[in-house]
């Protein structure tokens, strides 16, 4: 099962404030829009999401090229999903679960 380009989307209070810090550690931005309130950054191989407003948590989050194969796989093993991608559709769809301590992970094909 290939779970594809890993990234942690960090949800944060002030995305300029987390902008400007995570730019002293390295990081600069290839992606987002800031008026939307989000921005990706990558330092070398490391990616993250600075997400203002979106999310409750901090995510773990995958992009697969097919996130309909992973979703049956993890069902087919037993793993519970809060969000199902529509089977019935192609393109663009997602699938979330929680690890054992709790922790939201994001499986998202675009």
């Amino acid at each position: 099962m290939e779970l594809g380009t890993f990234y942690i989307a960090l949800n944060v209070k002030d995305l300029k404030a987390s902008r400007a810090f995570y730019e002293k550690l390295g990081f600069s931005v290839f992606d987002g829009k800031e008026e939307e309130n989000w921005l990706m950054l990558r330092n070398g191989e490391t990616k993250i999401g600075l997400f203002q407003g979106m999310f409750e948590q901090n995510l773990l989050t995958f992009h697969p090229a097919d996130v309909r194969s992973i979703q049956k796989t993890l069902k087919e093993a037993g793993v519970a999903l809060t969000t199902e991608a529509d089977e019935t559709t192609t393109g663009p769809a997602h699938a979330t679960l929680v690890d054992p301590d709790g922790n939201p992970i994001l499986i998202d094909q675009f």
